[in-house]
């Protein structure tokens, strides 16, 4: 409902354009009458009318002194001027001021109220405009942050990066100079375990309180495992002047000083890895941060702890190690025994000829990679929550068996969710795109409804239909834009609208893409068969 406000220094003339506006029917209503400009201006200050008819020749304040008032605060006012003075003058004064109507007294029915329509369309197209631009802006927001968590785990579990540090500061527009993991944990207090919804309420604040620290990096904030969150910090080179260390410490400060003013039901602890210039290291960076956090759980007194860099003959052997372990995650994801199995060997022997099998670098070794394997399952959704405790005082051998056992049980609910309830959610899914596919319907929440992370539930539809998500969704659309077609009672504004899209000819484009034809020589077609 559009509200009106009506200036002009002779009662009648205000009593009739009311009653005409009134009475057409319109989505408008008239919320007051002015009977000169300073009035005018006082009510458009309290009322904030979208349209002010304004009459240009009154007494003290005129129209066009109260025109330049109003738009002082609200800019977003549109006019339309009403006087007896056919003029050029007075035409070229408001023009200035941004008025585009302008009737002549006494005004014909069907002039106020084509004016009036063409003013009402121009509000309500700007005003839709914005909604989709916001719409847009929320979208890009959300899928800029989604993409970030799928990033931040693809480093995690040692995937082939797409795309670069480099690549990620144009996007976000900044040039980033290097990277490094920090690692958030919340340890209980007591012995009891926090809830899920604890653990949640946690990793909310946190997302909110890293994203008011945007200033000397961009956060990529990884997924909630085992009570611990990744934080991909990006460097900015505008801060490159002080150390990577001075940087962190203050992010370390400021989060303790934020946590302590909470009652989370836990104690915050924070480790830092090494910074790298490439992404493909940033793995590096990540175990850095595990093993420190290790470390950190054992002493009194500490609630941080910075990594210490690895030597080169080190390094080395981690990043063998890390080869064989993201083959091995790569096989557990594809629930492939025989390859499990095989590549665990492997894994063991990497680990015996580079760190001679002690009984605490096995213990490490392992409770790492089962906190990957625990992040695995749980961005597929898989409900597997046990994670065996190593125990150093177990024979290596002992040791090893309970750590083969847990990684083919955890291969084996692979199996069966790939097999059984992946199929079963994919079908959700599906149901849930064609109940809804004439909505703005995104695979976020599609991915949502299913309780699939976006990354797998995207690549799982492919694998399972032949088809991405966008292009099933799209042929949905097509298929019941062309049956509604076939009624000429219906616009093809009103299809378009009707079958999810919000913009005709962006609507006419993806219909001809996909029918050879645009809408309107489809309709032709049909008629002429």
């Amino acid at each position: 409902m559009l509200k009106i406000l009506i200036v002009d220094d002779e009662v009648l003339e205000r009593k009739a354009l009311s009653k005409i506006i009134s009475n057409s029917k319109k989505d408008v209503m008239v919320i007051g009458e002015a009977p000169n400009g300073r009035i005018a201006i006082e009510m458009a200050d309290q009322f904030r009318p979208d349209i002010i008819f304004m009459d240009i020749k009154m007494p003290g304040i005129d129209g066009v002194q109260a025109v330049k008032e109003i738009k002082k605060f609200a800019p977003d006012i549109r006019f339309i001027m009403v006087s007896a003075f056919n003029t050029f003058e007075y035409a070229k004064e408001v023009m200035q001021q941004g008025v585009k109507e302008y009737i002549l007294k006494p005004s014909r029915k069907e002039d106020i109220l084509s004016s009036l329509q063409r003013v009402a369309d121009e509000i309500l197209l700007e005003r839709r405009q914005r909604e989709e631009q916001e719409e847009l802006r929320k979208n890009l927001e959300r899928v800029v942050s989604i993409a970030q968590k799928e990033w931040v785990s693809s480093l995690l579990l040692s995937r082939v990066q797409d795309i670069s540090l480099e690549e990620w500061g144009q996007l976000l527009g900044v040039e980033i100079t290097s990277a490094y993991i920090m690692l958030f944990f919340i340890q209980p207090t007591g012995e009891a375990n926090l809830s899920t919804a604890e653990k949640e309420e946690w990793y909310q604040w946190l997302k909110k309180t890293l994203d008011l620290m945007k200033t000397e990096h961009e956060f990529m904030i990884g997924p909630l495992a085992e009570n611990q969150v990744p934080v991909l910090c990006l460097c900015k080179k505008t801060v490159e002047r002080t150390s990577f260390r001075t940087n962190a410490q203050k992010i370390i400060d400021h989060m303790f000083q934020l946590f302590q003013k909470k009652s989370f039901k836990g104690d915050l602890r924070i480790t830092v890895g090494n910074p790298y210039n490439q992404a493909y290291e940033l793995t590096k960076s990540y175990h850095e941060a595990m093993e420190a956090l290790k470390t950190l759980l054992k002493k009194s007194g500490r609630n941080y702890l910075f990594s210490e860099k690895l030597g080169a003959n080190e390094s080395q052997s981690v990043s063998e190690v890390l080869k064989v372990e993201k083959q091995l995650l790569d096989a557990i994801r594809q629930g492939d025994m025989n390859q499990v199995l095989l590549l665990f060997n492997s894994y063991i022997k990497g680990l015996k000829e580079h760190n001679n099998l002690k009984r605490n670098q096995l213990k490490k070794s392992f409770d790492e990679m089962f906190v990957l394997i625990s992040r695995m399952l749980h961005e597929l959704g898989i409900p597997y929550e046990t994670t065996p405790v190593m125990d150093e005082s177990w024979e290596t051998e002992v040791a090893l068996e309970k750590g083969k056992n847990y990684i083919l049980e955890a291969t084996r609910y692979v199996q069966v969710w790939r097999n059984n309830h992946a199929k079963g959610m994919l079908h959700m899914a599906k149901e849930f795109i064609e109940a809804h596919f004439a909505e703005s319907i995104t695979l976020e929440q599609v991915a949502e409804y299913v309780e699939l992370s976006p990354y797998y539930f995207s690549k799982l539809f492919k694998e399972r239909f032949g088809m991405t998500f966008i292009d099933y969704l799209t042929e949905l659309r097509i298929k019941q834009a062309k049956l509604m077609i076939v009624d000429q009672g219906k616009s093809l504004k009103e299809i378009c609208y009707s079958v999810g899209y919000k913009d005709p000819n962006y609507f006419s484009r993806v219909f001809k893409k996909h029918t050879g034809l645009s809408p309107t020589e489809y309709r032709k077609a049909i008629i002429y068969e």
